[in-house]
């Protein structure tokens, strides 16, 4: 007999990941916590599969000149052996994606790609490989099982977000141009917040500081830190600012009070703490 919590966190498996019940329930009941049989799930999704379904899993592996093929398609009469912007395009069309959709920042994570609109052969075979799929049905598939990954595990987000950071950035660059950074994080923070991957924390990554009745930091907080970017004039966002902001999103209160300035954050961020103090203040 399964109970309603039980029931509950099945759905949610299910959800997440495209599941069958069946194997949401096997990793439930191994691992316990819904968040540790998604994890679990993601890295090894035949975990408890028979020896038989792990020996077709096996003879089913993704074809490496089905592949190959995929690339020549999108790569066409680009220079070098790599699919560039107009590759992109195409893709994102069989994909029926558009090309500024958040999820696109995810497949890029999983194929490795250097640069905007830029996707490497070794890349794009390793990546699809290790997502199981040689053909556009199957992709299409996979894609919309990473987006409800990004919106919804903040651990894979967490991936997603400081790979954005290289992906975006100018070759040779060491920081990533503000205009740039905002237009990356408005596609990826309101996303996260929405879906869960950006659930507040306390210091122990554990208990939800929804638990306690704050709601943690606001949506509309995304638009202030635009607007103190701006109103700062700030060239560029450091590695340790892009990196260092998701984490002070997932620990901050909405009003700003629990910030430990004696921590190791940025400066930017500590005196973002500071204008958005004095704007809840206003």
């Amino acid at each position: 007999m399964v109970d309603k919590k039980m029931e509950e966190n099945i759905v949610q498996f299910c959800s997440i990941t495209g599941a069958s019940t069946r194997d949401a329930k096997k990793f439930l009941e191994h691992h316990g916590r819904l968040d540790v049989a998604v994890d679990a799930f993601f890295n090894n999704p035949n975990q408890f599969a028979s020896s038989s379904s792990k020996s077709r899993a096996k003879e089913a592996a993704p074809s490496t000149s089905k592949l190959g093929s995929l690339f020549d398609k999108y790569k066409a009469d680009a220079e070098g052996d790599e699919i560039s912007i107009d590759g992109t395009i195409k893709l994102c069309e069989d994909l029926e994606v558009d090309p500024e959709d958040v999820v696109m920042l995810a497949v890029a994570y999983e194929l490795k790609s250097p640069r905007i609109g830029e996707w490497s052969r070794q890349g794009w075979l390793d990546g699809w490989k290790a997502l199981g799929v040689d053909s556009l049905p199957a992709m299409k598939a996979v894609v919309a099982k990473l987006r409800k990954q990004l919106s919804s595990d903040p651990k894979y987000f967490g991936k997603v977000y400081a790979h954005t950071f290289e992906f975006a950035k100018s070759e040779g660059q060491r920081s990533l141009a503000t205009e740039t950074a905002q237009a990356f994080w408005g596609l990826l923070l309101p996303y996260g917040l929405q879906g869960g991957a950006l659930s507040h924390i306390d210091d122990d990554e554990d208990v939800k500081m929804g638990d306690t009745g704050d709601e943690g930091f606001k949506e509309e907080y995304i638009q202030w830190w635009f607007e103190f970017l701006t109103e700062k004039n700030l060239k560029g966002v450091s590695k340790d600012t892009w990196l260092m902001f998701r984490d002070f999103i997932r620990t901050i209160d909405s009003q700003f009070k629990n910030y430990d300035a004696e921590a190791a954050w940025p400066s930017t961020i500590d005196e973002f703490v500071e204008y958005g103090r004095k704007r809840l203040e206003s």
